[in-house]
């Protein structure tokens, strides 16, 4: 993920009209009086095909999809399935029609495989494409959490830079995906309405299986919540919603969302530094998390089966520090999903959290050890066995990436026992800090439990 957007162009996508089918989802938020209706979109699949198989098989059949999740989803009583959608995209200037342009391209959905597993609410993330593919940035370090919690997950792929590495890697199963109307749409501008409408497939009842679900919520991580504002600042004025609320992980959010949908923005350490204070308000939420960085540890564990099955392999780097914090920013990604949730549900809105100090120069504030002070304090941070901290530079140029994976630099035995005189007393400050972040609804029950297993493993 990177910071980075590829550059917008003034003219925007929004969506042609259409009629609205039958859903299987509770109506969408209410829009403003003429707005533009969101069509559904045309759908074929599920695709045949599954692991193992070949990317360049000649036949759709012996293919499987590109970043097909490597979890165990028949444990969590999930399935995996991929579809094609295809419609029409306006692109828009200042609210009028310029033109229309025909699109096609995927859908990759993580579903329970029955009504009774589902939780009745969908996270529909906007792949990031910053690496040049398709990435489910905010699944990986998250997948056991949206399975354990009965979430459907749908990634979207919006963006010709991941359309376009689909249809070399496998031309016989992506070969006529195409977001651009051959190349005569630039700058993305068909992604908003192809974002829109996948939801509207969702709530068509096209893509999953016959689950009911009541809420359908927009996730997006760094480059993906750069143009989910874009989306939410400059197209949902124009359009019907079709979104019940938004999640702007690692990356901008709107600067003054003043919409009846909640929106929630979760910061690691490495974007505060970058992107300006916002205040929380009725609709909007801000939480900020030291010690953690943009593109974090778990995100790379949980790509490397994938990675090396359909890119060969990862990426190495060579930094100024040893890479990736290691300190579980998706933890706190998991507990603003529960939140969103509810808040959409009309059942209250999620607690705050204290901002990442800053100094007069609106750099971090640290402490001696090098720290971020203030934040939303994992116990990863407050009874540390390592310092993690969310900056980082490269030592070459290939190794730009450097800047968003943080720190890890792992206390010595000599340090580790002045800290900490006893493996009970750290155990038992884990504790202390675990049951104050669940108190105040920053982490989840089970991760919470999975922090105090790790903290009591001697």
């Amino acid at each position: 993920m990177t910071t980075h957007a590829h550059r917008l162009g003034t003219v925007l996508a929004l969506t042609a009209a259409g009629t609205l089918l039958a859903s299987t989802v509770s109506a969408a938020p209410s829009g403003p009086e003429g707005a533009i209706p969101v069509p559904v979109p045309e759908v074929q699949g599920p695709l045949p095909g599954g692991l193992p198989g070949d990317p360049m098989a000649d036949d759709i059949e012996d293919t499987y999809p590109f970043f097909a999740t490597t979890e165990d989803l028949d444990s969590h009583g999930y399935v995996e399935e991929e579809f094609l959608v295809s419609g029409t995209a306006n692109r828009y200037s200042e609210g009028e029609v310029l033109s229309s342009h025909p699109y096609r391209t995927r859908l990759l959905v993580r579903r329970p495989a029955e009504q009774r597993d589902s939780n009745g609410t969908v996270l529909a993330e906007w792949q990031n494409v910053t690496a040049g593919n398709d990435l489910d940035a905010l699944w990986g370090p998250s997948a056991e959490h949206i399975m354990r919690s009965g979430y459907t997950w749908v990634g979207v792929s919006a963006q010709h830079v991941g359309v376009s590495q689909l249809t070399g890697w496998s031309p016989a199963r992506y070969g006529d995906l195409d977001v651009t109307d051959g190349g005569a749409v630039g700058d993305d501008q068909l992604s908003y309405d192809v974002f829109s409408q996948a939801a509207q497939a969702v709530r068509a009842g096209e893509l999953t299986g016959g689950l009911e679900h009541d809420r359908i919520l927009a996730i997006g991580a760094s480059q993906s919540a750069q143009r989910m504002t874009v989306y939410y600042e400059r197209v949902l004025p124009l359009i019907e919603p079709v979104f019940d609320g938004y999640a702007f992980m690692v990356g901008n959010a709107p600067s003054s969302p003043d919409r009846p949908e909640p929106v929630f923005q979760v910061l690691s350490e490495t974007d505060v530094a970058r992107i300006p204070v916002a205040e929380d308000t009725a609709t909007f939420r801000r939480w900020e998390v030291a010690g953690t960085s943009h593109s974090a540890w778990a995100g790379r564990m949980a790509r490397v089966d994938q990675e090396e099955r359909d890119l060969g392999g990862q990426a190495e780097y060579d930094c100024a520090e040893p890479p990736f914090s290691r300190v579980p920013l998706h933890h706190v990604f998991n507990a603003s999903y529960d939140h969103l949730d509810a808040w959409a549900r009309g059942r209250g809105r999620p607690p705050g959290a204290d901002p990442i100090e800053r100094t007069a120069l609106g750099r971090i504030a640290r402490d001696d050890d090098g720290f971020a002070l203030g934040g939303i304090r994992l116990s990863q941070v407050e009874v540390p066995r390592a310092l993690n901290t969310g900056s980082n530079a490269p030592l070459d140029a290939e190794s730009y990436f450097c800047v968003l994976f943080g720190s890890h630099r792992p206390f010595d035995e000599a340090e580790l026992a002045e800290r900490y005189p006893s493996h009970g007393r750290y155990a038992s400050a884990v504790n202390r800090v675990e049951s104050e972040n669940l108190r105040r609804g920053h982490i989840t029950r089970e991760d919470s439990r999975e922090n105090r297993r790790e903290a009591a493993r001697p």
